[in-house]
Parts: C-alpha cells; structure tokens; sequence
C-alpha cells in the first residue's frame, strides 16, 4: 500500500494515487526531485552538438519621448479641457499603478501625483494588479517597491488592500468589484500601459478596462473577469469595465504605449466617456509597434531570464510564441524553449514556466509558489505553472532542447538566443541563419560578427556576453 506523509496530498486520477507535495524546504524538495549534474540526463546531454552562434542587430521604428519629457508632457495632457478642471483643492485622488515591467513608469505615476498636488488635492497610489503579489496587501506593495514607486519617492502615500466592494453585476452576468480605497476616493485616475494581452484577442486588451476590472478588481474581481475562461474575457472585460465607469469615480485615465525596444512612445489623457472607443483606436497604435524576432520560425529558442517584470507569463508570447491558451496567436513559430534564469523582481512569481520545454534547476528552486499559484487560480490558466522538465545546468537546458528535436537538421539548427522578451533589439542566432543575414534577406536584422562558439563557466552558465553599444 502507497504510504502517503503528512505533507503529501493523496489525488486520485483513472484510479491511480498521485502525490502532490509540500516541501518545507529546497533541500527536502531536492531529495525528491534529484536534479543533479553528472546523473543519468547529464549523461544523454553531454555530447549533444550545441551550435556556432552570431550577434545580430534588430532595427525597429524608433518614435519615443525621453524621460525628462514625460512630466511636461503629462502636464500639458492633464490642463486639457475636461481633465485637470475635475481635480479641486482638498479632494483625495487614488491613482493607480500595475504590476508590469512599464518603462519609466516611477516617472509618469510620480508626474500623475505631482499634477494632482498642483491642483491642491490629496493624492495616493493604489496598487491595481489583481492577484499578483501573491494576492496580498504587503505582497503588491512590495511589488511596487520594486518599480521604484515607494511612498518616500512618489511624495504621497500608498494604499495597499485586498479589500473591494460590489459595483453591479455586467451585462455578461459577471460580478463587478473595485478596491475599496479607491472607490472611497474622490476620484480615480488610472495610469497604465495598453499593449496586445498574452493570452486572448479582442477589442481592449491589456490596458485602461483591464486596469478597471481586473487590477483595481483585485483577487475577487480578477476572478470573475476570468471565471469563464479566456475564450470569454474579450467580452468580459469592456462589458465590466461599463459598470466600473457608470458607478465609480473615474476622472480620466492616461495610457502610456512602448516602442519596439520597451520605450515610452506616446501618453495621452483619455476622458471616461471615450475609454470604450478611443482605447481600441490606441491598442492598434501599441500593435503596430510590438517588437519581433524576424527570423519568423526557429527549431530552439532560448530566453535567458523570465520574470513579472517582463511580461504576465514570464515572457511575451506575442514575441516568443509561448502562448498559454488557444485564443492567441503571433510571435515566433518555434519548436522548443528553455528557460535559463529568473529575475530578482519577480520574487519567486515564475508564472510562465508551464510554457517552456525545460527550465534550470536554477529557476525551480527558486519559485515560490505562494507567489505564483494565486495568478493562476485566479485566472484560471493553470498551464503556465506546471513544471516543465527540469535540468541541472543552462547548458543542458540547451542541449535538452537540441536533443529532443523533432523532424530537424540537427546538424545545422536554426537557435535563436534573447535576453529576455523585452529587449530583443539585439539577439543571437546560430550558423544556420549566417548565410541569409549576411545577405540581408532578413528585413531589419543585421548580422554583427561572425558565428562561435558558445561558452560557459564552470557550472555550465551560458557566459557569452552581448555586445555593448
């Protein structure tokens, strides 16, 4: 008879026990999953060819505004007519802030507070980011911390709760939530950045109603948005994001959109009565300068770090082509993926990994899945964190991906390496691509040197560095 302890859960499936496991710590998780150099996977790696390798330069449209320009620009949007009018003296302003990786976004939300207080209002930062943070007050505002955005730098304070309150109910039949500080408030403006979302299509998608409904929604409210799957949250989300706007206190929002090399592009005020027509018009714009890898389709594909701070699901599927769901499509069509390593920010969130082939060892010890299984029992989209194999070194990462290929030339693979999916202007590409860069048949890509081979250090980390400048 299987003997189950005390930190073990006993799961039925077809009628055979499975075992889902607690560890109390990494060395009693290690003694379980055996992640060793030199064993027996270490030994099917070793010899696998890896592939001589080039720098290439990607060339992107390059609109932006510097960030000395971000507060002068925010100013003269918000004097417009019909913005700051709204703002009067003594009145307590909640001013949202998310949990991406936004470029400059300390300066614009530190600029949204400075305006505020010129109009002699009170204002204060409200965490709007669902269930990230681990779902937890002190979690969110930690994560803000690492975004530079602490009561001390933004000169206001930050209300950090899980606590909402009811709105109404959709037209889709969807309970509306709203934190509770910020609906208290006088009024609410809603900072955010509107890119293409990683796992859906539809009219809005990552942007002002999303920041409405689902980060201002916090756990609850981010829960019903995506209680009916992601095949409905394209209609969930405005249908919501109508109720938000016809019982809370929104003033305005002020997108920001990024270029090509995750540069701040373009901000501008959007009145709540034009936020369901005019942030469509605005995620078209943010579609047109999403990045890519332009070699369009690879056999292996390696990102060196993932995290938060990059994109929901660790990377940007709508680069890497690592979709969590079937209602997305885009980025690179390509065979196998590992990830190497995890960003300090994300805090041991390693939501994301569930769409890899492989991952190090390196990422698995330090995922903390109390920060990253509330994301996902909230959205609902389990298969971001689910385990992918996991192995010892980044150089068998490599070499696994290579090895399992199917139905390729493993003898010239086409690999592609990145530093992560918000700074692809420079990537890597192996010898097989050479040729057709060299000749400039990739439009924007331009070969940088001449392939190599690739190096690592002695715990088989990948050591080749970018070039610099």
């Amino acid at each position: 008879m299987l003997k189950i302890p005390e930190n073990e859960t006993k799961v039925t499936f077809d009628g055979i026990f499975l075992k889902c496991l607690s560890f109390n710590s990494v060395e009693q998780r290690d003694e379980v999953m055996q992640v060793v150099k030199g064993g027996a996977v270490s030994n099917l790696l070793k010899a696998v060819p890896i592939p001589k390798m080039f720098h290439a330069k990607q060339e992107f449209p390059k609109d932006r505004i510097e960030p000395e320009d971000i507060p002068p620009l925010i100013y003269r949007e918000l004097s417009k007519p019909g913005f700051g009018s709204k703002i009067r003296p003594g009145m307590q302003i909640a001013i949202t802030a998310g949990s991406r990786g936004i470029r400059n976004v300390d300066i614009i939300t530190k600029a949204v507070v400075d305006f505020v207080k010129s109009k002699g209002a009170v204002p204060f930062i409200v965490p709007a980011m669902g269930s990230h943070g681990g779902a937890d007050a002190q979690g969110q505002k930690d994560m803000l911390a690492g975004f530079g955005i602490t009561e001390e730098t933004m000169g206001c304070g930050i209300r950090s709760s899980m606590e909402v309150v009811k709105l109404g109910i959709s037209d889709t039949g969807r309970t509306v939530y709203m934190d509770k500080n910020a609906y208290g408030s006088d009024g609410i403006i809603v900072s955010c950045r509107i890119k293409p979302h990683n796992a859906f299509r539809g009219r809005v998608e990552s942007g002002i109603c999303k920041m409405m409904t689902v980060g201002l929604g916090k756990q609850k409210g981010a829960e019903e948005v995506h209680s009916d799957g992601m095949n409905r949250i394209a209609e969930n989300i405005p249908s919501m994001a109508k109720v938000v706007l016809g019982k809370a206190p929104i003033l305005f929002a002020i997108p920001c959109m990024e270029n090509a090399y995750d540069e701040t592009c373009r901000i501008e005020a959007v009145a709540p009565e034009e936020i369901l027509t005019r942030e469509p018009e605005l995620l078209k714009f943010a579609f047109s300068n999403m990045p890519s890898i332009l070699v369009g389709s690879a056999d292996v594909l390696v990102v060196d770090e993932i995290g938060k701070n990059y994109s929901g699901t660790g990377t940007d599927p709508n680069i890497t082509g690592t979709f969590s769901t079937p209602y997305a499509t885009g980025g690179l069509q390509v065979q196998r993926t590992c990830f190497l390593r995890l960003s300090e920010v994300s805090h041991g969130n390693a939501l994301g990994v569930g769409l890899a082939s492989c991952i190090t060892k390196a990422i698995f010890d330090r995922i903390d899945t109390g920060a990253m299984y509330p994301n996902c029992v909230t959205s609902t989209v389990i298969r971001s964190a689910m385990i992918p194999v996991v192995v010892a070194t980044e150089k068998e990462a490599v070499s696994l991906c290579i090895r399992t290929l199917n139905q390729a030339d493993k003898n010239h693979v086409r690999m592609v390496r990145i530093p992560n999916s918000l700074h692809i202007s420079q990537i890597m590409l192996s010898e097989a691509y050479y040729k057709k860069a060299a000749n400039h048949e990739f439009r924007g890509l331009e070969a940088l040197d001449r392939p190599a081979s690739l190096t690592f250090d002695e715990q088989e980390r990948l050591a080749t560095p970018y070039l610099t400048g």
